[in-house]
């Protein structure tokens, strides 16, 4: 039986020969090859990151969608975004990552698309039950093979961004798959680049492949601070999420990725609605409004806002965790290679360091993400309960995902994560002093509410 806890919001991800096996991927690709055939959708491409269970995952999967009716085409090893890209210039009816993205090298999961929309909520569900009743359409799909894909997407990138000058950069690639892309990318459009860990090893031998958190940055952080280097740029595993580091060796804040995106696609573009997620500072959304864009708060997850984003026809969004959305000259899905070269484009457009693109915005003192552990079955009513108490005493709360309240001097937000068993806190406030008691606040209850 396939354990139906690994079937998550947006994706479906767990742990090598525990939770996935050959037998698994098997079973999944016929429950999502049967999937699309009841939309009367036919075709489908796959690629996979460098995880060292990917290729035979990867076959087994093309196996059970072939069974199933679908014609596939085989794109390779690579990273997500080149994998969203094929299915765009292949014109394919599903897309399938094999990829656990910034997880562990002991994990691995699937990335399902119909278009270049994710799979996710309750079509995963919907895929589940495919499986659990071995409800299976059968037929006999074709399997082809494509290997241009890499370059053609790299081309793709080269043409669409233009340097003012040239810039120097770091790339930390975390031995994830995009490692091969973004470092050939910014020497074709000039830049000087110094490369670490841009060999996709799925050992992960370095250091853990997540670019938004400080510690995972510390190698990258070193080398700037010794070079005269403009920028460092991290990737996650998959490289669908971008990691910043300014010339000082500071991290960059996914909502300042962002916001300074944002400032730049305004210029050539007033007027435009841009999506940020809960987690996102006050600052960047009354900065999308300073600079003439109308700023829209919501759900956090890629698949969400690329919903959202279809919905509302947006030209651009973006998240905390590093996700950043560009339909403007590009194609609507989070890349962190596009979104590093446009970050570099930015650059070379200014005559001041990255450290000093926001000097401009009010002082705001922060958290990063918080974690809090709670379990799968708990973390959602958890949260709902804690919302609950706040509403009952009167307090601002946007309860779009899980809460956020807005104070007068800050904001507090609690929500359960969709991909692993923790709720998600993160403050701001005008001061030190005020943040701590924000903090405070919102902590104690969920303390309380946790021995209940």
């Amino acid at each position: 039986m396939v354990n139906d806890s690994i079937f998550r919001q947006y994706d479906i991800r767990g742990l090598v020969d525990k939770d996935l096996d050959e037998n698994v991927l098997y079973q999944i690709g016929k429950g999502y090859g049967t999937f699309l055939r009841r939309k009367n959708l036919k075709t489908a491409c796959i690629g996979g990151d460098a995880r060292l269970s990917t290729p035979a995952f990867k076959k087994s999967f093309i196996q059970g969608m072939r069974e199933t009716g679908i014609d596939v085409i085989d794109v390779g090893i690579m990273a997500t975004p080149v994998l969203y890209f094929s299915i765009w210039k292949l014109k394919t009816d599903g897309g399938v990552m094999i990829t656990a993205s910034h997880n562990p090298a002991g994990y691995n999961g699937i990335k399902l698309n119909k278009g270049l929309q994710s799979v996710y909520g309750e079509q995963i569900q919907e895929i589940l039950k495919l499986i659990q009743t071995e409800d299976f359409e059968t037929g006999n799909g074709s399997l082809a093979t494509n290997d241009n894909m890499h370059k053609l997407y790299m081309n793709y990138i080269v043409d669409s961004i233009e340097l003012k000058r040239p810039v120097k950069v770091i790339v930390d690639g975390g031995n994830g798959a995009g490692g091969p892309y973004l470092p050939a990318v910014l020497r074709r459009l000039g830049c000087e680049v110094k490369e670490m860990y841009c060999e996709p090893d799925g050992t992960f031998p370095n250091h853990h492949p997540d670019p938004t958190v400080e510690k995972y940055m510390g190698d990258l952080i070193d080398e700037i601070k010794k070079s005269d280097a403009e920028v460092g740029l991290g990737l996650d595993g998959d490289a669908d999420r971008i990691g910043v580091v300014d010339e000082n060796g500071k991290m960059l804040y996914g909502d300042q990725i962002l916001n300074i995106i944002a400032r730049d696609f305004l210029k050539d573009n007033p007027g435009e609605k841009i999506i940020g997620d809960v987690k996102c500072s006050k600052n960047f959304f009354d900065d999308v409004k300073k600079h003439g864009g109308i700023p829209m708060m919501y759900k956090t997850g890629h698949a969400n806002i690329k919903s959202k984003m279809q919905e509302e026809n947006l030209l651009m969004s973006g998240e905390m965790s590093g996700h950043v959305f560009l339909k403007d000259r590009f194609l609507g899905f989070d890349d962190a290679i596009y979104v590093s070269a446009r970050f570099v484009e930015i650059i070379s457009k200014m005559d001041i360091p990255v450290s000093r693109f926001l000097e401009d915005q009010p002082k705001m003192y922060n958290t990063p993400e918080l974690h809090i552990e709670s379990s799968d079955e708990r973390k959602f009513q958890l949260v709902a309960k804690i919302r609950d108490s706040f509403i009952k005493e009167g307090y601002d709360v946007n309860d779009i995902d899980g809460m956020r309240i807005t104070f007068d001097d800050g904001w507090a937000l609690c929500r359960a994560s969709n991909t692993t068993p923790v709720l998600v806190l993160r403050f701001e406030a005008e001061t030190e002093k005020r943040l701590k008691e924000i903090r405070k606040l919102v902590e104690d209850r969920v303390k309380k509410f946790q021995k209940m």
